[in-house]
């Protein structure tokens, strides 16, 4: 909650700065903005790669058992489900573009652009040099690569060579969350350069119109996902959605006002045990997992700020562009162990990677706190969701 006031005292601050129409002071709010912008730019690529190779390097170990393979079939499901119900209410409410002038000085190139066919996607995914993806910041080329290496080490015979590798990355992972924690500590002082940026170049009108549709987006996806799609597979496996929601309530609760998947674990255990009935070699093997990988929400929300915030860019949503970024989205999500401030720092490091106009994501961090809310919620719903299905299909 304080860390939440400070950041809508920011965003307030920011914003008168930005009204007073101060020459000298918008040039340095502009140059803390870029100044931001570079030091995400800067951590962007390594905390994709090494949040997806960890994720997969330490739980893909634990592939061979039916339980691990159930769960990872019914994680993806549901987060490609919760992602797709994203975009397709994105097209439905059709968020506007906010003011050109917005975007128009942090606006960069994609790599992404229009005129690029879906079949040169494919090939541009496919990397023929270890180091240019990396260079380059080709997204998609370094989560298959990330994917490779860590289901790679996964399968690995566990030895000595096997653990330095693994404790290593996860020494440089550690170091980078620390840089990350640093960057987030110093981070108020970015929201008002973003929030200065913004209202010294907008109607604020405009703004709430357009803010306003994509935030119904995000929450309305949550809300599908949790009340239809989530009950839909759970009759499909022959479950009563109202009895297992009922029985996990607590667990769901908790993570609403927790806003933490890993906080709640130890009651979404006791509850799935004792309350539902999961056996409880199902119920500790799949949920501490699910905690780990299972981000319906998180898909969902990349997804929805990535499509917003390119539109903005001046990237042309086609078909292809919008399949290409869910599944972005989903492997992101999965990968997303860990990482502080959770998919909202993923979306802004992949938006920085790409050249978008990541300033736009400055008014959305008050916002966020309300939909990390609900996103933590229907987290722990899924969790209890493909825990209850694991369960039913090895019964």
């Amino acid at each position: 909650m304080k860390r939440t006031l400070i950041w809508i005292g920011a965003l307030v601050v920011g914003a008168l700065l930005g009204f007073l129409g101060i020459a000298w002071l918008n040039d340095v709010m502009d140059f803390v903005a870029t100044v931001y912008t570079r030091l995400f730019q800067l951590l962007a690529v390594p905390t994709i790669v090494l949040a997806v190779i960890t994720t997969f390097a330490t739980f893909g170990s634990k592939g061979s058992g039916r339980i691990f393979g159930r769960t990872l079939i019914y994680t993806l499901l549901t987060t490609f489900a919760a992602a797709a119900v994203g975009a397709l209410l994105y097209e439905v409410v059709a968020p506007g573009n906010l003011p050109a002038e917005v975007i128009s000085s942090t606006t960069q190139p994609s790599d992404i652009s229009p005129q690029t066919s879906f079949y040169d996607h494919i090939l541009n995914v496919i990397p023929n040099n270890i180091v240019k993806p990396f260079l380059e910041g080709n997204v998609l080329s370094l989560l298959l690569l990330a994917f490779a290496i860590g289901i790679g080490l996964s399968k690995l015979p566990e030895s000595e060579n096997k653990a330095v590798v693994v404790k290593g990355l996860l020494g440089l992972q550690d170091l980078l969350f620390l840089l990350i924690h640093g960057l987030i500590w110093t981070l108020p002082l970015g929201i008002v350069a973003f929030s200065a940026q913004l209202s010294a170049q907008v109607s604020a009108g405009v703004v709430a119109d357009s803010i306003g549709k994509y935030v119904l987006v995000v929450l309305g996806g949550n809300v599908i996902q949790f009340f239809v799609v989530l009950p839909l597979f759970l009759i499909a496996r022959g479950l009563n959605p109202i009895h297992v929601l009922g029985k996990m309530m607590p667990a769901v609760l908790m993570a609403l006002f927790t806003k933490s998947s890993a906080a709640t674990l130890p009651l979404t255990m006791e509850s799935a045990e004792n309350r539902l009935g999961v056996r409880k070699d199902i119920a500790r093997f799949v949920l501490p997992i699910c905690t780990t990988i299972n981000m319906n929400g998180c898909a969902a929300f990349i997804l929805v700020t990535s499509l917003f915030v390119m539109q903005n860019g001046g990237t042309t949503l086609t078909l292809g562009t919008i399949l290409l970024w869910l599944l972005i989205s989903v492997i992101s999500a999965v990968g997303n162990a860990g990482v502080p401030m959770g998919c909202f720092f993923l979306t802004l490091s992949l938006m920085s990677g790409i050249g978008a106009p990541v300033a736009i994501l400055g008014i959305i961090l008050p916002i966020y706190t309300i939909i990390d809310m609900v996103e933590t919620a229907e987290n722990v719903w899924s969790d209890s969701c493909v825990c209850a299905m694991t369960n039913h299909d090895l019964r």
